[in-house]
């Protein structure tokens, strides 16, 4: 393995792991592990990337089960449909979100960065997987890297970046079926490519863009590029559960002899440590943990499992690196709440009540009435005076929708210039209509009133408007 993976605790602060003194590129070839941790990460990758892989695929009633359609302003959740007037539910979506995120990044650290991430997913479980399967373990990829181009180097490099370009391809393609949606997507790779050029140019810049991130960028995301990354930074606390090294039970690292692994923990005089280095190697980032907690750090428990292993071997318990707090490396006490993880998880239920309210109480028909712009009254043949409005009639439902409108004055009357009662599924309608008002009624220029919306004879909406009149 490279230098830079036995820096000094003195110096490891100095340079980034991905950056040689220079300030060149270093390239990191972790090894890779097995454990318990190792195993629960590959179900939560294999998990997530089904999910990922098949969301924009599988349909309920007809309909996709997720769509992030920015270009018509259209997103479907888990099969329910939310258009541009039910902005404020995503946007209180996204800051429930980031509370949520906040939330676990002070209790748990870096946990979403380390196993939820798609950029970890995909770069540890996916695109290094095939590395190694291709070009051999790291020792193998750092000599076949290190060596001229020979026809073993180039078929290997080859074939690696095609793989890699070709798994790129496919994440392009479901990304853009969930903006696009399936139906579109079969069409668009499907049709004549003259009529797509500008889809099918996108699918080429996203391809681009995946194939740079995990063939050549790869950890520099998670260590510059991602702001996630330094805002972790602010939310840790010395009660924040970390992966991090037991320098007290660890330290002074030293080797262990032969006779040395019979005795009893108690009876020798170095620490556990046997400053075997294992925990640096298999380190997706390419940081020392036993140097402390440190930005790049991703709570990804490779260095866990690398050392459990180690300890299992040595005849020492297991957890001299593991997921504790600063506080409890420092004072042997075990992890308890904060005042400061109360206030977010309360934060976060009432956000999480909140929105589950919203989405309860959210109409399935959302009616806009305005005033015809430029208009102001009419005077009609009885004695009546009437104002023109135009209405907008969402059905947010995958279902037909009967809609039937009501004035709540006796003596008002509503005239629809076309029928506009039958709203078809997952549509917007637009009508217009008049309301009469007798004269003699009228005792104000501005006449506030209230219209009634109902499906099914039911009232979904009222709809507050005014109606200008002339007055004696």
């Amino acid at each position: 393995m490279s230098t830079d993976l036995t820096s000094s605790p003195s110096s490891f602060r100095d340079t980034l792991p991905t950056a040689d003194t220079s300030g060149g590129r270093r390239w990191l070839y972790p090894r890779s592990t097995t454990g318990r941790f190792t195993r629960w990460r590959t179900i939560v990758a294999i998990v997530l990337l089904t999910i990922l892989f098949a969301g924009p695929f599988v349909w309920i009633d007809g309909h996709p089960l997720f769509l992030f359609n920015v270009l018509e302003r259209r997103f479907i959740f888990f099969g329910v449909t939310f258009w541009p007037q039910d902005f404020y539910l995503v946007a209180f979506g996204l800051i429930t979100f980031i509370v949520f995120i906040a939330l676990f990044t002070v209790v748990y650290g870096r946990v979403w960065c380390g196993w939820a991430c798609p950029q970890t997913i995909f770069m540890e479980m996916v695109f290094r997987k095939i590395e190694g399967w291709i070009e051999g373990n790291p020792a193998a990829r750092k000599r076949l890297d290190a060596s001229s181009w020979t026809t073993e180097k180039i078929m290997k490099k080859g074939l690696k970046h095609s793989v890699f370009l070709l798994i790129s391809f496919a994440i392009s393609n479901t990304f853009l079926a969930y903006i696009i949606g399936r139906d579109q997507w079969i069409t668009l790779i499907t049709d004549n490519p003259a009529e797509h050029v500008v889809g099918l140019a996108m699918i080429l810049v996203f391809t681009g863009v995946f194939y740079l991130v995990f063939a050549w960028l790869r950890e520099v995301v998670c260590n510059t590029i991602c702001p996630y990354g330094r805002l972790q930074g602010v939310l840790l606390d010395k009660n924040s559960l970390i992966v991090a090294y037991d320098y007290v039970r660890g330290e002074p690292r030293g080797k262990l002899n032969k006779s040395e692994l019979t005795i009893a923990p108690v009876m020798h005089s170095k620490g556990d440590c046997i400053d075997c280095k294992l925990c640096a190697q298999v380190c997706p980032m390419g940081i020392d943990i036993r140097n402390g907690t440190q930005l790049e750090c991703i709570n990804c428990t490779a260095c866990v499992d690398a050392c459990d292993s180690i300890m299992t071997k040595i005849n020492r318990p297991l957890g001299l690196i593991r997921m504790d707090s600063q506080r409890g490396i420092e004072e042997g006490k075990s992890f308890r709440f904060s005042g400061r993880i109360l206030a977010y998880s309360l934060i976060l239920t009432a956000l999480l009540g909140v929105m589950g309210f919203l989405l309860v109480s959210r109409s399935i028909i959302d009616v806009t009435v305005l005033r015809a712009p430029g208009q102001l009254f009419q005077h009609e043949l009885g004695g009546n005076v009437s104002n023109l409005y135009l209405v907008e009639v969402v059905n947010k439902t995958y279902r037909p929708q009967t809609v039937r409108f009501r004035l709540n004055r006796p003596d008002a009357r509503l005239r629809f210039v076309q029928p506009l009662s039958l709203i078809p599924a997952g549509t917007l309608t637009k009508g217009m209509f008049f309301i009469d008002l007798p004269e003699k009624m009228i005792r104000e220029t501005s006449t506030p009133l209230h219209l009634d919306i109902l499906v099914n004879d039911e009232v979904v909406d009222q709809i507050e408007t005014t109606f200008l009149g002339p007055t004696k």
